[in-house]
């Protein structure tokens, strides 16, 4: 049993979160007291929020303090962040059992820039405070002022159960993204044309293009119920536009009237905007994306 301790009295996103992280990472296996003792403090092998210590050797994790922790980035760790950085991957073994060492490291690191990283940068006053972010909510558990005969440590474990589903549900998430990562990865190493990806499942492919760095990248083919599509790639992560639109003779056109102006018998459709078309098979799609990527 691992025994953790950080500061009684009202709770932020980051000290609940950092709670959280410590039950998946031991599965279930810690306990915690709350409390403004030092004696209570020195106890404990894990000190999180509270002492003005950093010091991971030792199971502190303050990040209160003049020096305080920061990311390689420059930006200001909370508990939160500092505890994800060294019980995370922990955490996501006890989540998601099933993940490979590659695609652990992936799914910490997308909870370390996007979840983690909001909530430190929240709590260190970094980033715009506003009612609907998740810090904010999570933090209205803390008893208000009108609340005389509320529990104060029932309303914290009461938000720990928040944050350790939300937890729960964001590594899944990030888990299926790597999955999803490591298909593309595999496809793109065996394209014969760098500028088509053919995916044989119905994988997500946005994110894994940019964040593999596939610069080359024009199409992503994969399949769609009994039929396949055409994707184009956008230029950067988000964007609406595409690098290379499908052809411009193709807008808007379906079936027979598309198929004769592309040349491929099966064609099915192609939006007008240009950023998806289909046919009825893997070679037709194949043929529709060697087509546009050699237009001029």
């Amino acid at each position: 049993m691992l025994l953790a301790a950080t500061h009684s009295g009202s709770f932020h996103a980051d000290d609940v979160f950092a709670f959280a992280i410590l039950k998946a990472a031991t599965d279930g296996a810690v306990s915690l007291t709350r409390s403004r003792e030092a004696a209570v403090w020195d106890a404990a092998q894990v000190v999180f929020d509270v002492g003005g210590i950093f010091n991971p050797a030792a199971g502190r994790y303050d990040h209160h303090m003049r020096d305080k922790p920061l990311r390689d980035s420059g930006e200001p760790f909370s508990s939160a962040g500092l505890i994800w950085r060294d019980y995370g991957r922990a955490a996501i073994v006890h989540v998601q059992p099933q993940a490979t060492p590659g695609q652990i490291d992936t799914v910490w690191a997308k909870l370390d820039q996007g979840l983690l990283r909001d909530i430190d940068l929240m709590d260190n006053g970094v980033m715009d405070r506003h009612p609907g972010h998740f810090s904010a909510l999570l933090e209205t558990w803390n008893p208000s002022f009108v609340e005389t005969d509320s529990d104060e440590n029932a309303a914290y474990y009461q938000a720990v159960t928040v944050a350790e589903a939300v937890l729960a549900r964001s590594i899944a998430h990030a888990f299926a993204a790597a999955v999803a990562q490591d298909g593309v990865a595999e496809a793109a190493a065996q394209a014969d044309d760098p500028r088509i990806i053919v995916l044989e499942s119905r994988l997500p492919w946005e994110e894994a293009v940019f964040d593999l760095n596939l610069t080359q990248a024009l199409y992503v083919i994969r399949p769609a119920g009994k039929d396949w599509t055409v994707s184009a790639v956008p230029p950067e992560r988000g964007s609406f536009a595409q690098k290379k639109p499908l052809p411009d003779a193709w807008g808007g056109l379906r079936e027979q009237e598309l198929a004769s102006v592309c040349g491929v018998a099966d064609a099915t459709f192609c939006h007008s905007a240009r950023f998806v078309c289909g046919a009825k098979t893997r070679e037709g799609a194949l043929a529709m994306a060697v087509l546009a990527a050699g237009v001029a």
